[in-house]
């Protein structure tokens, strides 16, 4: 039985893999992409942009909203969702500020 470690590394390090993974997929990358041009969208709106069913899509919706990149309410029989601006300040801040820490410690020549 595999055990679960990922509690014993940084809770920073964990929210930045939590990011990482929720931006891991194709469709939530066109998600956001979608709602930036639009500033504003329906949910069914991004059905017909994308090639997935409207049950995938409202997935892909919950893992976004789930991270906080997205906030959404409900009208109805209808979804109307936009970007949380702040919140993808925020996780891209800290995802510049691990790159950077990376490249500090890049050495002159690489062992390979």
């Amino acid at each position: 039985m595999a055990i679960n470690k990922k509690g014993e590394f940084l809770q920073d390090e964990i929210q930045l893999s939590d990011f990482a993974r929720t931006l891991g997929h194709p469709a939530r990358i066109a998600i956001l992409k979608t709602l930036a041009e639009r500033q504003e969208c329906i949910c069914g709106e991004i059905v017909e942009v994308l090639p997935l069913a409207q049950s995938t899509v409202s997935q892909h919706l919950k893992e976004l909203k789930n991270m906080g990149l997205i906030q959404g309410t409900l009208n109805g029989p209808k979804s109307c969702y936009c970007i949380n601006w702040d919140k993808l300040e925020q996780y891209m801040n800290e995802f510049n500020q691990l790159a950077n820490d990376l490249m500090a410690c890049k050495p002159e020549e690489t062992c390979c």
